[in-house]
């Protein structure tokens, strides 16, 4: 495939000329000015719908009537991610951003718990470090809205067609392929999850599919290159993203009670949309968000030894949250000695206790059949950097 802007005008992300017409027909979009409303007054406008949408409107169209720009709208996002992470965050850490090469671009592969929270923060960190923003890959099964398909465009996102099968799902994932070579070659930052769909057992795993997406744009030119060679020019950088607290861990485990009972979990045209406003709105304790180092990878790697590398420094860079012990003291009381977690989080046995307390409260206001998946969820990092360790020893032995 010849590598032409034009071969991806149906995935791409809005152009600085074509914001301004973006952004006037989503001020006349009715869902966007309604759902918006029902969720920053839902009380008022239970009562006022119709005041208390032309009152959004109005706002709306105050606050975006000189905005002509990706980077004019992506300020004013930030304005907004800043008082979100001020009300639903107790801190917001970083490692390793202050590594990267301002003058080299990077494809960030990072685990995915989150949908919208994920790549907004690992943007925060490099946009408040003087870095780049990214383009960012978002599936086209969460973009059933059309409002929320203009939205994620006008913020660089670009669209992974998944819902498609056979010839026209590898069609598309060429297409894909190229399109995030194209941005790579441009000097554009890009984001993709490890996996499809959010980790919701707390296991973080990068898909081979992934890897090998990536390499499709490569075979296809002239000179196939290698695998090795396709990716490292890519400048792979995994992230490891860590939320004490998952704002969507109750309806996470709702899906794998379901998927565990019955074989299936059935999502309706809302599920999505509530996790992404659960996700946004919701506690989240403490984050912190890992930048690994760049992958450099050998003539002889395979797609499964690339997704090895990638796990190994999200699993290692994952930051351990006293939640997770805590957790992990339920299933599994004789996995270590829980007494030492004071001297391992630098905090006072007070602290601990209340903590516990805090945890279980969270737990009790689930059902008990979901409770289970609740405690995986949050104690299985803690088994997975364990048994990443305890391979690592053995190997150098």
């Amino acid at each position: 495939m010849a590598i032409n802007i034009h071969n991806f005008d149906d995935i791409r992300p809005y152009r600085d000329d074509e914001v301004r017409g973006v952004l006037d027909g989503l001020l006349k979009d009715l869902q966007l000015s309604r759902s918006l409303a029902k969720f920053r007054y839902p009380s008022w406008y239970r009562w006022f719908p119709a005041p208390i949408t032309l009152l959004v409107q109005l706002a709306l169209k105050k606050e975006l009537r000189h905005v002509n720009t990706v980077r004019e709208v992506q300020i004013i996002i930030e304005k907004y991610l800043d008082k979100l992470i001020e009300t639903t965050t107790s801190s917001l850490t970083q490692s390793g951003v202050e590594l990267l090469d301002n003058k080299k671009p990077y494809l960030f592969i990072s685990n995915h718990r989150d949908i919208t929270m994920d790549p907004a923060l690992v943007n925060y960190m490099l946009y408040h470090h003087g870095k780049d923003t990214m383009q960012i890959a978002i599936g086209d099964n969460l973009l059933k809205r059309p409002f929320l398909s203009s939205l994620m465009k006008l913020n660089k996102s670009f669209t992974v067609k998944r819902s498609l099968q056979g010839r026209a799902k590898l069609t598309a994932s060429k297409q894909l392929s190229a399109y995030i070579k194209y941005c790579i070659e441009l000097g554009e930052n890009v984001w993709i999850a490890q996996r499809e769909g959010r980790a919701k057992d707390g296991i973080d795993k990068t898909e081979s599919a992934i890897i090998k997406m990536l390499q499709l744009a490569s075979r296809e030119a002239p000179s196939q290159e290698t695998l090795a060679a396709a990716l490292n020019q890519l400048n792979i950088i995994p992230v490891a993203i860590s939320y004490e607290f998952d704002p969507c861990d109750g309806a996470k485990a709702a899906e794998l009670h379901a998927k565990a009972t019955t074989g299936s979990f059935v999502k309706d045209e809302n599920t999505d949309m509530q996790s992404i406003l659960t996700g946004i709105v919701g506690n989240k304790g403490s984050i912190h968000v890992s930048f690994g180092k760049c992958l450099v990878i050998n003539d002889a790697a395979t797609a499964d030894d690339v997704v090895d590398l990638i796990d190994a420094q999200i699993i290692n860079n994952y930051h351990l949250h006293l939640v997770n012990y805590l957790a992990l003291e339920i299933i599994q009381p004789l996995f270590m000695d829980f007494n030492t977690l004071p001297n391992l989080f630098a905090v006072s046995v007070a602290d601990v206790t209340q903590k516990r307390q805090e945890f279980v409260h969270r737990l009790q206001t689930l059902a008990p059949v979901l409770q289970p998946f609740v405690l995986n969820m949050y104690a299985n990092p803690v088994i997975r950097k364990a048994e990443m360790q305890s391979r690592s020893l053995a190997h150098g032995m």
